[in-house]
């Protein structure tokens, strides 16, 4: 029994040893797999990762290749000036005549009766400084009761009218905000026929859309080019453009390639008075003009004209030119010479004929007055005349009426 029992034990002994060592063998067994499939997946997946990485990168520097290539000139002035160009929208208030007013039937029983009514009208802006004044045209601001502001960043803000001139079209504005992106002023002087220019504005009010101006491109067509809109305008030494500029771009930028902005898109040309769209004819401001003006007003509000010349003239027609027997179908003659007069002083006469002033010559009255309200007190003014076939010189400073 004893030996039986022996047996019995060192029989499960015998089994319980097997089991342990089988189980043992497993465990190692299953731990070598799983180090294995480790050690190899991270090897796989490495190799992977770093493939992905590579083509990643690959493709990133093919798409900045390509970006490379399309950036230009043009695409860095527009990433420039963009954000310093603004929408104006302006609440003006007119008077209109009631349309019966004229009839005398109508007037017996009502009189002379007119009305008031608000009119809403938009264009185009540049930020000229970070704390917020900002240049646009004197007739896109008008006889406005109110002016808003469209920014870049979406705000609308109202802008007070620091000073406007109706004869340069040149008008100041300011917002109250600081730290404001503005656009580099260049040197119109420097400007050349056939560089790319790059027009910035807010036609058709597109610019309330979403925020952005507008952008057209094209080169300068012509410099000093003399322009009479027939509204107490002078518009004098403008450069023409090809770029696109519709209704709404006045008071906007035209800048140059390298950003700086050279001009004032004020006027267009649409060959039809019935056409309002663009066919190639815009004028700008050239931006020196407008640098001079915009100081003044910035210091006075406005610009000091408070001077007379003592002088009548008249554009020379063909039949004045035939009369005096003149070569040329140009200049102004005086019609007649207010007395005391710093012209009547000079020695000034009726029936002489200007043929140019402090160098420029004269082809009409707006050629005169334009470069006369040009000038400022002071300032002395050099006439060319014509007198029974001869040239003389006349010359006086410009004085206080």
């Amino acid at each position: 029994m004893a030996v039986r029992q022996n047996v019995k034990a060192n029989f499960f002994s015998y089994h319980i040893i097997m089991n342990k060592t089988k189980i043992l063998i497993y465990s190692v067994s299953f731990i070598l797999v799983m180090a294995s499939g480790f050690i190899f997946g991270r090897y796989v997946f490495k190799g992977n990762s770093s493939d992905l990485s590579a083509s990643t990168t690959v493709r990133q520097g093919s798409e900045q290749n390509i970006t490379d290539s399309r950036e230009n000139a043009i695409t860095r002035t527009v990433r420039d000036v963009s954000s310093a160009v603004v929408g104006i929208n302006v609440t003006e208030v007119r008077e209109y005549r009631d349309p019966f007013g004229d009839d005398p039937f109508f007037r017996q029983f009502f009189g002379d009766r007119s009305y008031k009514q608000e009119v809403q009208g938009l264009g185009s802006g540049f930020i000229i400084s970070d704390d917020g004044y900002i240049v646009t045209n004197d007739h896109v601001v008008g006889n406005a009761t109110k002016v808003v502001v469209s920014m870049t960043n979406g705000e609308h803000i109202d802008a007070e009218i620091i000073g406007k001139d109706s004869y340069s079209d040149i008008a100041v504005l300011k917002i109250n905000k600081s730290g404001l992106p503005y656009v580099k002023l260049g040197n119109s002087d420097d400007a050349i026929i056939g560089e790319w220019v790059v027009a910035l504005g807010n036609p058709f009010g597109l610019f309330e859309v979403n925020q952005k101006p507008t952008v057209t491109v094209g080169v300068i067509s012509a410099t000093g080019m003399k322009l009479n809109s027939g509204e107490n305008r002078f518009y004098r030494n403008m450069i023409q453009t090809d770029a696109p500029i519709n209704s709404g771009n006045s008071g906007g930028p035209l800048a140059n390639s390298v950003g700086e902005i050279i001009g004032m898109n004020t006027l267009i040309f649409t060959g039809n008075s019935m056409a309002g769209g663009n066919i190639g004819l815009g004028f700008a401001i050239p931006i020196n003009k407008v640098k001079k003006i915009v100081d003044t007003l910035r210091k006075d509000g406005k610009l000091e004209r408070n001077y007379d010349i003592g002088l009548r003239i008249q554009t020379v027609d063909k039949n004045i030119a035939q009369y005096f027997k003149l070569n040329n179908v140009s200049g102004v003659i005086v019609v007649s010479v207010d007395k005391g007069s710093a012209a009547e002083n000079e020695g000034i006469k009726p029936e002489d004929i200007i043929i140019s002033v402090n160098g420029e010559k004269i082809g009409s009255d707006a050629d005169f007055w334009g470069i006369i309200t040009d000038m400022n007190i002071g300032d002395k003014i050099t006439l060319k005349i014509l007198r029974s076939g001869s040239e003389i010189e006349k010359e006086f400073k410009l004085k206080v009426k």
